[in-house]
């Protein structure tokens, strides 16, 4: 029976569903003069509470909630005509309550620096074209179409594979990505992991970007084309501060046959059943993606045969500022020891929670095995 699972962050997939029902809100809250309307309507109701019968009742601070609510779903333009009804109200009535409402400086003073930092975060949104939460929206979409593009695909029963990822912190971005792809004549399974310079957030948008692209030219090229039109891309990307490590094995299912190749990553590792022992594959390498011109990328041949594993891993999962690199890949290898006898499955998500970094480096870690 194969195991063909992938495992993302554990953190994956929450709250998308009623962030993106909130998105389709904004918008139309956002449309004048529906949302002003509102907002005088609503705020001429608490003036005729604050000067009738409840002048005591009605706190300064639900004008600071109508301050976020304005904030959060009005263009600039429309959200300053709203502040200044707003600041004009509040100055009104602490005028004429006089000593019945207390702390009145203090609360104007507080609102209109709600008022300042609202009008900076609207701005912000509007520079890039979403209103209220739509932009946390495409976070989202951008989180889970980043670690969709790393799903493997259906294998035959006798192989079995997982991919596990995990960012730096429990960020919901990480640099680390996979992308897989199974050829239309199902004969051959090739696996990349690519781990772009950067953590969290700053890098999200250039993983997403350089997953596309690669996921794309994944299957088809041959093997050996893959890591230089993959290096040639990044080149014309032109990041001024970008480059790429990346491994990429191209697998055979049928003979269990394979070529690897990296772009300065990490050594893959290969456990074999017939001598009970896990090796690191060394040859191969080439260098970063992104930073030579007409760089070449040789690859190292092997083949799996039944009982034998191999492992692709991230940087983050063996280094550590206070250890030596091969004490991390001892680590490693030690932990992978435990699943020799009870099959692979969890592999992958074992070496990520354990990783010699911690949780402060993105993780990723590809298990491939034979049963």
């Amino acid at each position: 029976m194969a195991h063909n699972e992938s495992i993302v962050s554990r953190h994956s997939r929450y709250g998308a569903g009623p962030i993106r029902r909130l998105r389709l809100l904004g918008p139309w809250l956002g449309r004048a003069p529906w949302a002003l309307v509102c907002l005088f309507l609503l705020l001429s109701v608490i003036a005729t509470a604050a000067v009738g019968k409840f002048p005591e009742s009605v706190p300064w601070g639900v004008y600071g909630f109508i301050v976020v609510l304005a904030g959060l779903f009005l263009e600039p333009r429309f959200l300053l005509v709203v502040y200044i009804g707003l600041f004009l109200a509040m100055a009104i009535l602490g005028a004429y309550l006089g000593g019945t409402k207390t702390t009145t400086t203090g609360a104007q003073i507080v609102t209109v620096a709600t008022m300042m930092l609202m009008l900076w975060l609207s701005h912000a949104r509007a520079q890039v074209g979403v209103v209220g939460v739509s932009g946390e929206s495409m976070l989202v979409d951008m989180r889970d179409r980043l670690r969709a593009q790393g799903e493997l695909p259906p294998l035959p029963p006798s192989w079995g594979a997982e991919v596990a990822l995990e960012s730096a912190f429990g960020d919901g971005f990480s640099g680390d990505f996979v992308v897989a792809s199974r050829s239309t004549d199902g004969c051959t399974l090739e696996v990349a992991l690519v781990d772009v310079s950067g953590k969290g957030r700053e890098v999200g948008a250039r993983s997403l970007l350089l997953s596309g692209a690669l996921g794309g030219l994944l299957g088809e090229l041959s093997e050996r084309d893959f890591l230089q039109s993959a290096n040639n891309h990044m080149l014309r990307l032109r990041w001024s501060e970008g480059f790429a490590t990346a491994v990429h094995v191209a697998v055979n299912l049928e003979t269990g046959n394979f070529t690897i190749g990296y772009a300065g990553h990490p050594a893959a590792a290969q456990f074999t059943a017939g001598s009970g022992r896990w090796r690191m594959l060394a040859g191969g390498r080439g260098p970063l993606l992104g930073v030579i011109e007409q760089a070449e990328f040789p690859r190292e041949t092997g083949s799996l045969r039944r009982g034998d594993a191999l492992v692709l891993y991230s940087d983050g999962v063996i280094e550590a500022r206070d250890k030596a690199l091969d004490d991390g890949i001892d680590r490693m290898l030690g932990r992978a020891e435990s699943f020799i006898r009870t099959g692979f499955e969890g592999l992958a998500q074992r070496l990520c929670d354990q990783a010699a970094s911690g949780l402060g480096d993105d993780r990723a870690v590809v298990t491939i095995w034979r049963t």
